[in-house]
């Protein structure tokens, strides 16, 4: 993809099906002139919209509607960018589409492949790459939170505060690099330049932007709740309570929830993707097997699960042997991740529960807020959504190398004499690290990776 980075290229950049207005996007690094004059008939003023029919090699018109021209490099992309704004319809985007190919064939103009302008905007120090990976998360956001977060990371939020401590970086290894490169001074460097102290307000700037970042890659991520128990505990219920919506069937009959029944809600900005599972039990049912089944695929993969216990059949032998059995599967699960739930407290009274358990009814709704407060907790959510900018896991990992890097070099200049050569190690790799965020020192492999999960025209 980045071999190709030279290229004209188009696509339509308005999202697929019907609608009042639909835009075809062409960008290049060659002046677009030519293809302008064919398509429009006229020569166009940088940045001025202007209303004309859209013509085809006969020059009759395919449509009319608004064209802008925008030159190199006060484009979205840095290069020459022509839009055209047309009606909405599939079929005339199309044929613009393929009119923009043919009237471009001179200058070779290609399809564009998926996040191609977004690319080329990072290429062009248009964007760094955080902020490239913004615009994504900003068009995939599920909340206002996310929305809002994604916004500010797309405004530099995230870079500025990498930026910050890329600069006190830089100038930590500067003094170390000019410390090997002069030993002849013998200057105590860890002393008269006070090597650690800065060390150590580096250290402290990265755990809080560390921390920002995860509540941002929560916000983009979302959390993955998983309803889990016997048959009959409440789990359809408390899915049912939690959306606000009837979405699972409720019955009293045991395997009534066969498959997994999930949906997306928001606890202050931050969207949990929840699983009502069917209940786990042996069963001879062959289709409650393969269900069962899938239960505990989903146990694995969550974030926080959710154990569900039924009050009203505390005390009774069988029930309590099968949660017992369910008790020792979950012990490959982290105990961190487990919440115990003990439902239909609106039928029952058991006052003694074991510590860091919930009391709830899902019919009346009791202990629900409770509930949600404590999902939150569970995956450290604890920033409002107004301070927060959008991540992704990929951040989060590009920081804790970083504090890993940054924790080796700490260790080294403690010995004594210090290693400042392996200390200077330490701090480039931390600067590595740090600098995978923005892209300063992402390879090809990386980019592709992240612009091919663009929307085509974006």
């Amino acid at each position: 993809m980045l071999a190709r980075h030279q290229d004209p290229i188009a696509a339509i950049a308005t999202a697929p099906g019907r609608g009042a207005v639909g835009i075809v996007r062409v960008s290049s690094p060659q002046d677009l002139t030519p293809l302008v004059e064919a398509i429009c008939g006229r020569a166009l003023r940088a940045r001025e919209a202007t209303y004309l029919p859209f013509r085809d090699a006969t020059g009759v018109a395919i449509d009319q509607g608004l064209a802008l021209l925008f030159p190199a490099p006060h484009s979205y992309t840095g290069e020459h960018v022509l839009e055209l704004q047309a009606h909405g319809g599939p079929v005339v985007l199309q044929l613009l589409l393929a009119r923009c190919l043919e009237a471009g064939a001179e200058l070779k103009i290609r399809l564009a492949e998926p996040g191609e302008f977004t690319q080329r905007a990072f290429l062009n120090g248009k964007l760094d790459l955080a902020q490239a990976e913004a615009v994504s998360d900003l068009i995939d956001a599920s909340t206002e939170a996310a929305a809002r977060s994604a916004g500010r990371a797309l405004a530099g939020a995230l870079s500025h505060e990498v930026g910050e401590l890329r600069d006190a970086l830089i100038k930590l290894r500067m003094l170390v690099e000019a410390t090997l490169d002069f030993p002849e001074e013998e200057i105590d460097f860890l002393q008269q330049a006070d090597a650690l102290g800065r060390l150590a307000r580096l250290q402290e700037r990265l755990e809080a932007v560390l921390d920002r970042t995860q509540q941002g890659a929560l916000l983009r991520e979302g959390i993955k709740v998983v309803l889990a128990g016997q048959p009959n505990v409440g789990k359809s219920s408390l899915l049912n309570a939690l959306a606000g919506a009837e979405l699972a069937i409720v019955t009293p009959i045991a395997g009534t929830t066969r498959d997994k029944v999930s949906q997306t809600i928001q606890i202050e900005g931050v969207p949990l993707h929840i699983s009502d599972t069917a209940g786990l039990r042996d069963t001879e049912d062959e289709v409650e097997r393969i269900g069962v089944a899938r239960s505990w695929e989903a146990i694995e993969d969550a974030d926080v699960l959710l154990f569900m216990h039924d009050l009203t059949r505390l005390g009774q032998a069988e029930y309590e042997a099968e949660d017992k059995l369910i008790s020792a599967r979950l012990a490959q699960v982290p105990p961190e991740r487990i919440v115990q739930v003990f439902n239909k407290a609106d039928a029952a009274h058991t006052e003694a529960l074991p510590g860091g358990a919930l009391r709830m009814s899902a019919k009346s709704g009791a202990g629900l807020a409770e509930l949600r407060q404590r999902l939150l907790q569970q995956v450290g959510w604890h920033a409002t959504p107004e301070g927060v900018f959008i991540a992704r896991e990929r951040h989060v990992q590009s920081l804790k190398r970083t504090r890993e890097h940054l924790s080796q070099a700490m260790a080294v200049a403690h010995l004594q004499p210090p290693a400042l050569d392996l200390l200077a190690e330490e701090l480039r790799l931390s600067h590595d690290a740090l600098g995978e965020i923005t892209g300063a020192f992402s390879v090809d492999d990386l980019l592709g990776e992240i612009f091919s999960k663009f929307c085509i025209g974006k």
